[in-house]
């Protein structure tokens, strides 16, 4: 059995504006999906699933997942996380030239499902990685992330960035505008994050910004005006020492920002109250900045706070369910076993 895990990730700056091309920075954080394989000797894929729902569930099915029986567990929960298996499982025979090869699968995650931190780009990103390793063939890092990328955007109907998977890959900080992917330096930040228990649907509200930008002016200026953002953001990066802990007048910058795209995705209309108090939580403990991750509606939130201040004081705000230090992950996806 190969096993493999992949990181999830925050974003600093850019989420929702990287769909049209503007310039995105997430950062892989030590929180891991795990994923076992097994070859078979047949077409069947079984998959167990421990962690992406609240009991677990297991399917096994032949050819797609519009073959797999009932099992006592949402069917919308069972088509997104096994949605996304299914379309790993395609990469791999792809990449394999297998097309009906078989494989028992076991994924467990310590990231929350839905929540802006990347979890269905680690699964997808470890278990290609882990099927094609136990096949003999792996795969080099970037063709990797772009096949992760391919099965994203099949499952999200073509609404997916290359930012989720390309970081998961890769590890550490990374830059993402449009099909230009690179790892950038970054200083030590001092990652919070908040997370209220709950999960937006990424692809209505990514079809929300969509239908807005399409129908206002502004709201498209708004998406740019948040790729312009980024920007400054990696100037503020790139005028770092990678070697060193950020500064404090660096982490005030940052946070400005921050706060700054906060306010712009609010504007877009993919925030939530729950989401809104954790980020005016941690403002209020002296956060250096704070915002949503991910997709939005509901999930998470990152702060800059070196102290343990902003942790505490999301512990104690209504609809908080966890909060937690984020470190960087420099490692992208790795071997576990064997």
């Amino acid at each position: 059995m190969t096993v493999c895990s992949a990181p999830g990730k925050v974003y600093l700056f850019g989420e929702h504006a990287v769909v049209y091309g503007e310039p995105a920075v997430p950062c892989a954080i030590e929180r891991r999906a795990t994923v076992a394989v097994e070859p078979r000797d047949d077409d069947r894929i079984r998959v167990e699933a421990r962690d992406l729902s609240l009991n677990g569930f297991t399917v096994e099915y032949a050819g797609s997942t519009g073959e797999r029986p009932d099992v006592d567990v949402p069917t919308p929960l069972v088509e997104a996380a096994v949605g996304y298996v299914d379309e790993a499982v395609a990469q791999a025979r792809d990449a394999l030239d297998a097309p009906e090869k078989g494989f028992d699968i076991t994924v467990e995650s310590d990231i929350p499902l839905g929540a802006g931190l990347g979890s269905s780009a680690a699964v997808v990103v470890a278990g290609i990685d882990a099927a094609t390793r136990a096949c003999g063939e792996p795969l080099d890092d970037r063709e990797l992330a772009d096949r992760a990328y391919r099965a994203e955007h099949e499952v999200q109907e073509g609404q997916a960035s290359r930012a989720d998977t390309f970081c998961s890959a890769m590890g550490g900080a990374v830059r993402v505008e449009g099909d230009d992917c690179d790892p950038i330096d970054t200083p030590s930040l001092p990652l919070v994050v908040g997370f209220d228990g709950g999960a937006g649907d990424t692809g209505e509200l990514v079809a929300g910004v969509r239908e807005l930008r399409e129908e206002y002016g502004f709201a498209a200026d708004t998406v740019r005006t948040i790729g312009d953002l980024v920007r400054e953001g990696e100037a503020l990066l790139a005028d770092a020492d990678p070697d060193e802990p950020a500064s404090a007048d660096l982490l005030a910058e940052l946070g400005g920002l921050m706060d700054f795209n906060h306010g712009l995705l609010e504007a877009l209309g993919v925030s939530s109250r729950s989401l809104d108090a954790m980020v005016w939580a941690a403002r209020t403990a002296e956060a250096h900045g704070a915002k949503l991750t991910g997709a939005g509606g509901g999930g998470c939130i990152v702060a800059l706070d070196p102290t343990e201040e902003t942790e505490t004081a999301l512990k104690f705000t209504p609809g908080c369910e966890d909060a937690f230090r984020a470190e960087l992950a420099e490692e992208g996806v790795r071997v576990e076993a064997p």
